[in-house]
């Protein structure tokens, strides 16, 4: 059973219809006590990083999910979901992410022949061979929809590269977490491999 992290910031019926579709089950949950006993834990969302940090600190939940990804739980972000695993975000302000990876989250500078929100297909440049990427090989597109983006200050985290007028991460690894920019689930047959490819992880493994 993964359960996905209910707290009002994207639609999460389409990860978790996504995830039947691979074949797992998928549960929607705001509980903290859930959250904290999930075997697997899917974090999404779509919107403000300020907004959504206010968000998880308000329903109780951004304790849990430290907790269940030092835990060594198969975790996965989406999109925003990634951005929030970092130390700070600099949309509307500055302001503090749950800093589990170490980093910032910034938008994308003005500049000639690109326009912000970066938004449809792009391709990937695969740096590391995670586990949730094994049919996955570089030059696969995926989906995007986002004005920012993360900088972690290892590279070494970094499993996939995109570019959109700069060179940017489009998904982390690093041991039991999985996190990507992009939308698996709106990104047909390759985002499914991905999912599928999570959904097979065992629920007790690092996954390093």
């Amino acid at each position: 059973m993964i359960t996905i992290v209910d707290y009002q910031m994207g639609n999460l019926r389409s990860v978790q219809k996504a995830i039947e579709r691979v074949g797992g089950e998928a549960r929607i949950s705001s509980d903290p006590s859930e959250i904290a006993q999930a075997e697997k834990l899917i974090l999404p969302g779509v919107g403000a990083f300020g907004d959504a940090m206010a968000e998880l600190n308000h329903r109780d939940l951004a304790s849990p999910i430290r907790d269940f990804v030092a835990s060594g739980r198969p975790f996965l972000g989406i999109c925003l979901g990634l951005q929030l695993l970092f130390e700070r975000g600099f949309e509307h302000g500055e302001h503090e992410g749950l800093g589990v990876i170490a980093g910032d989250v910034v938008r994308f500078a003005p500049a000639p022949q690109r326009k912000v929100p970066h938004m449809g297909w792009n391709s990937v440049v695969k740096k590391h061979d995670a586990p949730v990427l094994a049919d996955i090989e570089t030059g696969t597109h995926f989906y995007f929809v986002h004005s920012y983006y993360v900088r972690p200050t290892d590279p070494g985290v970094v499993a996939l590269e995109c570019e959109y007028g700069e060179k940017f991460c489009a998904m982390v690894w690093k041991d039991n977490i999985f996190a990507t920019q992009f939308h698996p689930e709106k990104s047909q047959a390759d985002g499914l491999k991905v999912l599928a490819a999570f959904e097979k992880l065992p629920a007790t493994s690092n996954a390093s």
